[in-house]
């Protein structure tokens, strides 16, 4: 049964009335739901700790800022827009201290709720609203009209108003304009770290270096390999984003069509889907979040070395090269340091 979507007619604004609503965290999230909200004609105020560079970011966006304390002792309905990583810290020092009956605690995304990586106040509402796309999308769409679909959970209802307390918020940001489904915590956590690593992210990147690598250590050159296996990668992503499979396989050649129905099984197999049920076990015991907490609170060794050993693979090389040589394409330093908190 096709699950039920919530628009603009389901969700009330006025639920806000005479209510603060907190953004912990500026960055990518953070700075979207903040400016659609206001928008929206919401009271929001900011929250981040001492000397953090989003400060005069948001000051000139026309918000109050406060630290992260002041602004959950402020609020009434406060979002956790804070990497999953930092949030256990920041929820015992600034967050929990500062809770009280009543208000309410907003999430993007399950992890630290679902995998219990944090204490919940006994007395408030947990809600989460997640947007299906990065933040500058949401707050585009949002200026543009539009808005980005996105999903609703309810962890606790203690006012018995969680549900209308997430539409709003949804409909603030301008979700409720495409659409909004409901959703878990453990369902939204558990697939989305799933589609992450055997689809999204590890999956695809894994699958390009193996093409890649598969073409070169066969004696073609690196730019060949680089254009079949990644750059027109883009050209399929976006015809299946728009189409859907059936839709790219009708746009593709007769030739591409065979090859795609004839060999991509044997690629993607059952061994592959097998591993990828390992995977899901791995995410759904809790064994995938202890080992990324324990990664982290050692230092991030193994993660920075992987990191390193990924930037420095041919294929990167290879590719920063053939992009200069790409006048239409926007270049984009995508490995700085990322404003969140």
């Amino acid at each position: 049964m096709p699950a039920k979507v919530y628009t603009d007619k389901d969700a009330d604004l006025g639920v806000f009335e005479n209510k603060t609503l907190a953004v912990l965290g500026y960055g990518s999230q953070g700075h979207a739901h903040a400016l659609n909200l206001k928008d929206s004609g919401c009271d929001v105020i900011i929250g981040l700790y001492k000397g953090s560079k989003s400060r005069e970011v948001a000051k000139k966006h026309g918000f109050k800022v406060y630290d992260t304390d002041e602004a959950v002792r402020r609020a009434d309905v406060i979002m956790v827009g804070l990497p999953d990583m930092k949030q256990p810290e920041v929820y015992e020092k600034d967050i929990l201290p500062n809770l009280e009956k009543g208000k309410a605690l907003l999430f993007t995304h399950g992890l630290a709720v679902h995998f219990k990586l944090i204490d919940l106040h006994p007395d408030i509402d947990v809600i989460m609203v997640a947007p299906k796309g990065p933040g500058h999308m949401v707050r585009r769409l949002y200026t543009e009209g539009k808005g980005m679909p996105a999903l609703i959970a309810v962890e606790q209802n203690k006012s018995r108003k969680a549900k209308k307390l997430a539409l709003a918020w949804a409909k603030g940001i301008g979700s409720t304009r495409a659409g909004v489904i409901q959703t878990t915590f453990k369902e939204e956590c558990e697939t989305d770290l799933f589609g992450e690593q055997a689809v999204l992210c590890g999956g695809t990147a894994e699958l390009i270096l193996a093409g890649f690598e598969t073409l070169v250590e066969a004696g073609y050159q690196p730019e060949m390999a680089y254009f079949e296996c990644l750059h027109e990668l883009k050209l399929i992503c976006d015809l299946i984003y728009e189409s859907g499979i059936s839709g790219m396989r009708f746009s593709v050649s007769e030739t591409a069509k065979y090859g795609d129905l004839t060999r991509g099984k044997r690629v993607i197999n059952q061994r592959v889907k097998n591993e990828m049920k390992k995977i899901l076990k791995e995410i759904q015991t809790g064994k995938f979040t202890r080992e990324w907490v324990k990664e982290y609170k050692s230092g991030l060794k193994n993660y920075n070395r992987m990191l390193k050993e990924g930037e420095n693979h041919l294929i990167e090389k290879t590719g920063r090269r053939l992009r200069n040589m790409m006048p239409w394409m926007a270049k984009k330093n995508l490995r700085g340091p990322q404003a969140a908190y």
